[in-house]
């Protein structure tokens, strides 16, 4: 065995106190390992120092362990930095160092996310580029330069409002220096220090590490995400250093309003690139557009925001009914959810059912990507041989061509089954059916809006992106969900009504019935996929929970969302999950008394069918008495 090569395996215990639980991935330097801390009783990430070969182990250990430490005292300076992934501790176990980290729950690089659902909308890459920037000129000030700013090294995760991708995190300080500290450089003279591809011109050919050449290095990361590709991409390292060193980059075809950042933060010259503050004011314009500007950007929806996009599809509201609506349990479901609460609740006071109140939470596990359903179909390819439309009553073209099994155009609040070709959901090509009841058997989505479009070229590139911005919020809403872009052909784009239908899937098995605005008042939960936050429920029993307006009396409010482990069974999460909600969602975080309230929790067979173990976490009075809406 090579010397130094890593042996540690799940199961082994670090320096007496860390159990390894599994690989999280690896880097330059060595592994990332998720870990439980046995004397906090919590997880934590844990980064492994490997040498890959005797000799790398013979004479660049002492650079590596040295930069080790060096890493877990820059980021250490900056604990507290709500972008900085927090560094613990630095320890030795068997005479290599370990950096004990913050895990980040549910978190994937912005390099893995643009991979599995496509380039992200400008403003998104703005917000990004905004809580990276703040990272970068903390650190800056303390004379730290970060040296390898990567799509790969930015974390983006669910905030503590649940709301996906809300929290984003720069991490991996493994190279970077503090150069007027005259702190040694830990790396090999012949090496360059950094990520081909991303390197700032002046540090390819040997200049100092400075906060412009973080800069640069950013200006390279924003431009992957909204482009999908990094600006000086090539098919070697060495043909991308020469690129960024002797030509302009690329010109980008997706950025909007934020090209011209891109380009002030591409200049090769650092004495002319943008600064700092300058690129902080300009990502803060694209993000929150000042009045002075909106008209001019109007016309460019992928430059906005997703709350300055005009209304495009309004939904037809639903007429709340004043009578309970029995519970719909479709074919397949197995046992109804389930209150962890253990029996039926008497009742306080009488019930008047009206329409639920929603705000914004959910976990995307799945990257909340977005996806189309004709992105495998050349423009004016095969969509539409030999088929005609039958929706529509005039005999016009199969909307969405013929793979997709459609022949009339879809509609706001329809749902869907979905079969794909591969083995795995969102792989393959889609073939859809309509489900008119919504509940016959288990819907896998619904659609939630609309996106108009001029042609069915400009419908391919911007409607998953627009899509995914028109759903941003009701998928905040929910725990385990996918935007989805069903865009028209060619040929059926004057029978789909020249739009994109924006569909919300479940992103690891069904939605089990209607979601969003689209649940009738009264309406009994199948199964937890529907439950949102600061959804109020009406509780018959542990078995019934019903939607009910919030204003009037409720047993419970819906808090947010949890997750139990891959060995706990459902049968177990019916006696765990009121403990680990009060843990990892407490009611007193929402402002409620803790003295009064307790944490409750809703589970049900679904999110055990596909493996995601979701929990539902509630805030409920000790007593058992009604909620009157004043504490919501």
């Amino acid at each position: 065995m090579p010397s130094g090569q890593s042996t540690s395996g799940v199961g082994r215990v670090i320096a007496g106190r860390y159990l390894l639980l599994n690989q999280l991935g690896s880097g330059g330097m060595g592994h990332v390992w998720l870990a439980h801390d046995q004397r906090l009783a919590c997880e934590v990430a844990l980064k492994e120092i490997v040498f890959r070969d005797p000799a790398e182990a013979g004479h660049e250990r002492e650079a590596r362990v040295a930069r080790a430490r060096a890493e877990a005292r820059h980021a250490a300076g900056l604990r507290g930095h709500p972008h900085v992934v927090t560094v613990h501790d630095v320890l030795e176990h068997d005479g290599l160092p370990w950096i004990v980290m913050e895990y980040v729950a549910g978190a994937v690089d912005l390099r893995e996310l643009v991979a599995r659902r496509g380039p992200l909308a400008p403003a998104e890459c703005a917000r990004i580029g905004l809580a990276v920037l703040d990272a970068l000129t903390a650190g800056h000030q303390r004379g730290v330069m970060h040296r390898d700013v990567k799509p790969a090294n930015i974390l983006l995760a669910p905030d503590r409002t649940g709301a996906p991708y809300g929290r984003i995190l720069l991490t991996d300080y493994g190279i970077s220096v503090q150069p007027d500290a005259g702190e040694t450089r830990y790396t090999l003279t012949s090496v360059l220090v950094g990520t081909a591809g991303y390197l700032a011109p002046e540090r390819a050919t040997g200049g100092p590490p400075t906060p412009a050449a973080d800069l640069f290095s950013l200006g390279c990361t924003l431009y992957h995400g909204v482009e999908g590709h990094g600006p000086f991409e090539r098919e070697s390292h060495l043909a991308e250093i020469t690129a960024i060193v002797m030509e302009e980059p690329r010109p980008p075809v997706r950025a909007g309003a934020l090209g011209p950042v891109l380009e002030a933060m591409l200049i090769k010259d650092p004495g002319t690139r943008i600064s700092a503050a300058e690129a902080e004011v300009a990502l803060s314009r694209i993000v929150t557009p000042q009045p002075e500007t909106y008209a001019r950007t109007q016309t460019d929806l992928g430059s906005q925001p997703p709350w300055a996009q005009p209304t495009l599809a309004p939904q037809t509201p639903v007429p709340p009914t004043q009578l309970p609506v029995p519970p719909i349990v479709p074919d397949g479901f197995g046992p109804p959810l389930v209150s962890s609460s253990g029996g039926s609740r008497r009742r306080t006071r009488p019930r008047v059912l009206h329409s639920a109140l929603a705000g914004l939470l959910g976990l995307a596990l799945a990257g909340g990507g977005v996806w189309y359903a004709v992105a495998q179909q050349p423009p004016g390819g095969d969509g539409d041989s030999g088929g005609t439309g039958t929706g529509s009553g005039t005999g016009s073209k199969l909307p969405y061509g013929k793979d997709l099994g459609l022949s009339a155009p879809l509609k706001d609040g329809d749902c869907v089954t979905v079969d794909w070709s591969g083995e795995e959901l969102f792989k393959g090509t889609a073939r859809m059916s309509l489900d008119p009841t919504c509940g016959g058997k288990p819907p896998d989505g619904q659609v939630m809006a609309f996106v108009p479009a001029a042609s069915a070229a400009e419908a391919r590139e911007r409607g998953p992106a627009q899509c995914e911005e028109r759903t941003e919020e009701i998928r905040g809403k929910l725990a385990d969900v996918r935007s989805y872009a069903v865009v028209p052909t060619e040929e059926g784009f004057e029978s789909a009504g020249k739009r994109s239908a924006c569909l919300v899937l479940g992103a690891h098995g069904p939605v089990y019935g209607p979601i969003g605005g689209h649940r009738k008042l009264g309406s009994a939960f199948a199964d937890t996929a529907t439950m949102q936050k600061r959804d109020c429920l009406d509780v018959r029993s542990n078995r019934d929970a019903r939607l009910v307006a919030c204003e009037q009396p409720h047993d419970e409010v819906v808090l947010g969302f949890t997750r139990l482990g891959a060995d706990v069974t459902l049968s177990d999460a019916r006696t765990e999950s009121d403990v680990v909600c009060g843990r990892d969602v407490p009611p007193r975080d929402y402002g409620f008394d803790p003295s009064v309230y307790k944490a409750g929790s809703w589970t049900s067979e679904g999110p055990w069918k596909s493996g995601t173990h979701f929990v539902v976490c509630t805030v409920r009075k000790q007593n058992g008495g009604t909620m009157e809406g004043d504490e919501s």
